[in-house]
C-alpha cells in the first residue's frame, strides 16, 4: 500500500482511494436508524477517552452530523494513564478504549458498566472470534473489540540494511545505540523482554519481573526515548531509526514514507485487542451505547480501519476494504507469525503492583 500513492496527495485522498466499492464515500453515508440514541432525556453529548491517532479522520463529525450527539474526545498515552485517571472515579467519560488486560484489571476494580446489547445491534458485524467469550471479559458483558494487532519493531530500511530479526538487537546489544525508542507501556514492555528471556509474555514472580527490568536498565544508555505512544513520529521525523510500537501506528507512517517497515522478530511478540467499554459513572450511558453501535457499523468501521491502519475485527467493514488493507502483512500478520505471539494476561493486583514498581525503578535508573 505504501508505494501506491503519489507525493502531494493528502492523507484523506490517499486513504479514500483504498476503499473498495462506491458505497463508502466520505460524505452522505447512511448508517441506519438503529445507530443513534434519541428521545431518552440525555443531553446530546458523548465524551470519548481514546488513544492518540486512533479514530477515523471524520468519525466524530460524522457521528454528530448524523445523530445530533456532540462527540468530544480526550487522549491518553497508555493503559497505565487510563487506569490511573479512572481509578479514583470517573471525571466524566462515557466511552473508553482499554486493552485486553486492562479490561480485566478494571473489572477486578469494579470500574466498568455492563453493556446493553439490545442497543448495540451492530455487534453482529464482528468476527465471532472477537464477539464471543474472552478470557479477560467472560461472556463479553463489559466490552466489545474495537481493533486488534501486535507489538513489533518499526524501522528505517536505509538505516538498518540487515533488517530486524531478533529482539536481541534491541534488548541486548548496542547496535542501535542512541537511535531507538521503546514504549512507555509498562506491562507490555516487561512482558516483551520476558518473552525474549524465555519466560513468556506474562511474568508472574518478582524474580522474573526483575530480570526483565534489569535487562532494560542495562540497555537504557542506548535508548534515546521512552515514547508515550509516539514512536512512529520519532521514526518518520528521523529522530530514531528503530522503535518498538503498535502495528497500526507504524502502518500509518508507512503510508507516508516507503523507507519505513514493520516486523515481528523471530522470538514472537504480543498480540492484543483494544476494546470499547463504558466506565462506571458515565454521564451519558445511552449516548455511549449509540456511539459504540455507530463505530461497529460496516461503513463507519471501514473508514476508521482504513485511516488508522489497525486490524479491524469487523468482518462487514473488511468486505468494503480492498486487498491493500486486507492482505497487508503489517496489519494482518501471516498465521505462522501469529503462532509465535502471545496474549497478555491480568495476573492480579499484586503482580500489577510489582510491575509498576519495577517500571518506576527503570524510569529512575
Amino acid at each position: 500500500m505504501r508505494n501506491k500513492f503519489k507525493k502531494g496527495m493528502d492523507r484523506r485522498q490517499m486513504l479514500q482511494s483504498t476503499i473498495a466499492g462506491a458505497g463508502a464515500a466520505w460524505a452522505g453515508i447512511s448508517f441506519g436508524p438503529k445507530a443513534f440514541a434519541d428521545g431518552h432525556g440525555e443531553e446530546p453529548k458523548v465524551n470519548f477517552y481514546n488513544w492518540d491517532t486512533y479514530i477515523g479522520e471524520s468519525t466524530l463529525d460524522d457521528f454528530e452530523n448524523l445523530s445530533g450527539i456532540e462527540a468530544n474526545m480526550s487522549l491518553f498515552a497508555d493503559n497505565d494513564e487510563l487506569f490511573a485517571r479512572l481509578r479514583e472515579g470517573n471525571p466524566g467519560f462515557d466511552v473508553i478504549v482499554p486493552s485486553d488486560t486492562y479490561v480485566a484489571r478494571m473489572l477486578a476494580a469494579d470500574m466498568l458498566e455492563p453493556l446493553d446489547y439490545s442497543m448495540i445491534p451492530n455487534v453482529s458485524n464482528l468476527n465471532p472470534l472477537f464477539a464471543e467469550d474472552a478470557s479477560y471479559d467472560p461472556g463479553r458483558k463489559y466490552s466489545v473489540t474495537y481493533m486488534w494487532g501486535t507489538m513489533g519493531v518499526g524501522y528505517r530500511k536505509s538505516a538498518v540494511p540487515g533488517g530486524i530479526t531478533s529482539w536481541s538487537q534491541l534488548f541486548d546489544s548496542d547496535e542501535f545505540s542512541g537511535r531507538m525508542a521503546i514504549l512507555s507501556e509498562s506491562s507490555s514492555m516487561i512482558g516483551m523482554v520476558s518473552m525474549y528471556l524465555g519466560t513468556g509474555m506474562n511474568p508472574a514472580t518478582q524474580a522474573e519481573i526483575d530480570a526483565a527490568i534489569d535487562l532494560l536498565i542495562a540497555q537504557k544508555p542506548h535508548i534515546k526515548s521512552v515514547a508515550e505512544d509516539n514512536g512512529q513520529d520519532l521514526l518518520i521525523s528521523g529522530e530514531v531509526d528503530v522503535c518498538i510500537e503498535w502495528s497500526g501506528d507504524i502502518g500509518q507512517v508507512m503510508l507516508e514514507d516507503d523507507d519505513l517497515d514493520y516486523v515481528i522478530p523471530q522470538e514472537g511478540s504480543l498480540i492484543w485487542a483494544d476494546n470499547l467499554a463504558i466506565p462506571k459513572g458515565a454521564p451519558h450511558p445511552k449516548n455511549a451505547h449509540a456511539f459504540i453501535n455507530y463505530i461497529l457499523d460496516a461503513q463507519a468501521g471501514a473508514l476508521i480501519a482504513d485511516y488508522i491502519q489497525y486490524a479491524t475485527p469487523n468482518e462487514a467493514a473488511r468486505e468494503l476494504l480492498n486487498a491493500d488493507y486486507n492482505e497487508n502483512p503489517s496489519v494482518f500478520p501471516p498465521e505462522e507469525v501469529l503462532a509465535k505471539c502471545e496474549w497478555g494476561a491480568y495476573l492480579g493486583e499484586e503482580v500489577s503492583q510489582m510491575q509498576d514498581e519495577a517500571w518506576t525503578r527503570f524510569l529512575a535508573a
